[in-house]
């Protein structure tokens, strides 16, 4: 249970691209300015916002900040905005699940179309990578200060939904995995438990990888990267597997 996980590798790649504080600021602002417009301004009545606002509260975004995007999503005059998502494969066959938060369709459907076909990938028809991914709710947080007993602890977790812990000691981190459904139970035990997690969110796990040589994991990065620099989009996913020297890389 402990240990490496298959979305390890994720999780360390997503550590690298929120280096770039101001970018991850303005999509973590976007999606709570949508929640609020989407189900009203009060976390206990709208799982989504409240998601919203632990996941900036885990990246120290200000308090202010956070009741600003609240403020201006709650303005009846605040603009409409879409969630969508777009399938399609990078260099040497990686599947790439995009999910975009946008107020105009047609730009976000030309930039993401050109990014791809700019970067050598190619678009593909919806559901022609989803399949190759698992929805699992992944949390992430720093390791309890007097937590003794890894097990017992592991055991709590697995009660309130967890399916996979993964205890990184060099980093004092621990990030658990649950099934979809499982989400708001495991939330709900942490929360039992006084832990503030750093990252909760939905992602997409992928069921297989794909593995690269150096020259071309480095293509595949680059239409990745230029895929997350894009304002509209809110998620990317693949299932490109990344050694230990390739994560160097970059």
């Amino acid at each position: 249970m402990a240990g490496h996980s298959k979305w390890a590798n994720i999780k360390r790649r997503k550590g690298a691209q929120d280096a770039r504080r101001a970018k991850v600021f303005t999509k973590l602002i976007k999606e709570i300015t949508v929640s609020a417009k989407e189900a009203g301004p009060d976390p206990d009545a709208n799982p989504r916002l409240r998601l919203a606002i632990q996941n900036a509260k885990g990246a120290n975004m200000p308090k202010d900040t956070i009741e600003r995007a609240i403020t201006k999503g709650s303005d009846a005059d605040a603009e409409d905005y879409s969630d969508l998502t777009y399938e399609g494969y990078a260099p040497h066959g990686v599947a790439v699940f995009v999910e975009c938060t946008t107020d105009n369709l047609n730009r976000t459907v030309s930039s993401i179309r050109s990014i791809f076909t700019k970067n050598g990938g190619s678009l593909s028809k919806n559901g022609s990578v989803e399949f190759m991914f698992d929805r699992k709710g992944i949390f992430s947080f720093r390791r309890p200060e007097h937590l003794e007993d890894e097990d017992a602890f592991m055991l709590e977790l697995i009660d309130g939904g967890a399916e996979e812990v993964a205890f990184d000691h060099e980093n004092n981190d621990v990030q658990v995995s649950t099934a979809m459904e499982d989400f708001g139970s495991l939330q709900n035990k942490l929360e039992e438990l006084h832990i503030e997690t750093e990252t909760a969110e939905l992602q997409r796990i992928p069921t297989t990888t794909v593995k690269v040589e150096n020259d071309d994991f480095l293509s595949v990065i680059k239409l990745i990267d230029a895929l997350e620099d894009d304002d509209d989009v809110a998620k990317v996913y693949h299932n490109l597997e990344a050694t230990e020297a390739q994560m160097e890389m970059i």
